[in-house]
């Protein structure tokens, strides 16, 4: 069955030259854009409950964007003024420089990852005496506290955000050919939004193990996965399933006779 329209878990992309519209573009689909989950900041009342007080730590770990936003979110909440000396260990560069939005950057101590928590640990082993606090999500990945556990560094793991599952029941009555997921709760999100839904002719594509883990527990049918060696991307997954089911069937090419007929 041809794919005509796709419905990708996700925010719509800001930048103009996503690959997600190159793709609408070449293949005439409809591409729609709608996170089944999103973050919501735990205030600072909630967060004192967790014994937390910032003043104790000399060094934050910053694994996303999210965390920096509710790091200096929950800063300001508590009158918290941050020091200059206060070490930051980003994993990823991107994450570093989007840092950049709350501080100097040329005035701070600032550490940067490649890309895998793990990639942070020569880092964090040079600063070990260094009080650390993992400012994350209720839906943290297991290799950072294994990670940190492993170094023996004094850390501490606070809840400052969390993922909720949106409410997604305007979408009651939508057909979509193909629906995009990146997350484990993005398959959570859809069953408590619709339990009886029931795949038939939908096409589901997933990106990562754990999202397939989760979309087959839940009795889907995987169509479309990523990321593989031919296709490191999702929008890369998308192309080559939809260039395989939606051969597209050549006009034949207008003869003498046929212009006659027209005419």
């Amino acid at each position: 069955m041809k794919v005509k329209t796709i419905l990708v878990s996700q925010p719509e992309p800001k930048v103009e030259n996503s690959p997600y519209f190159e793709l609408q573009q070449k293949h005439k689909i409809k591409i729609d854009f709608r996170p089944f989950i999103h973050v919501e900041g735990v205030n600072a009342k909630d967060i004192r409950l967790q014994k937390i007080d910032i003043n104790n730590y000399t060094a934050i770990i910053l694994t996303s964007k999210n965390a920096v936003d509710h790091f200096f979110r929950v800063a300001e909440e508590m009158r918290y003024k941050v020091p200059e000396g206060l070490k930051y260990f980003c994993q990823s560069e991107a994450i570093a420089f989007y840092l950049q939005k709350y501080v100097v950057y040329r005035k701070r101590k600032i550490y940067v990852g490649q890309k895998d928590f793990v990639d942070l640990s020569p880092l964090i082993k040079k600063y070990k005496d260094e009080k650390f606090l993992l400012p994350a999500s209720d839906q943290l990945n297991a290799e950072a506290p294994i990670t940190l556990n492993n170094l023996k560094v004094d850390w501490t793991q606070a809840v400052f955000y969390k993922t909720v599952m949106s409410d997604l029941s305007d979408l009651a009555d939508v057909y979509y050919d193909v629906l995009a997921f990146f997350s484990p709760t993005g398959i959570k999100s859809l069953f408590m939004n619709f339990p009886d839904f029931e795949q038939n002719n939908t096409r589901i594509a997933v990106f990562g193990s754990t999202t397939q883990k989760e979309a087959l527990e839940h009795g889907l049918r995987v169509d479309i996965m990523a990321p593989s060696p031919e296709a490191p991307s999702m929008t890369m997954a998308l192309e080559k399933y939809i260039a395989k089911a939606n051969k597209e069937i050549k006009e034949p090419k207008e003869t003498k006779e046929t212009k006659e007929a027209k005419k």
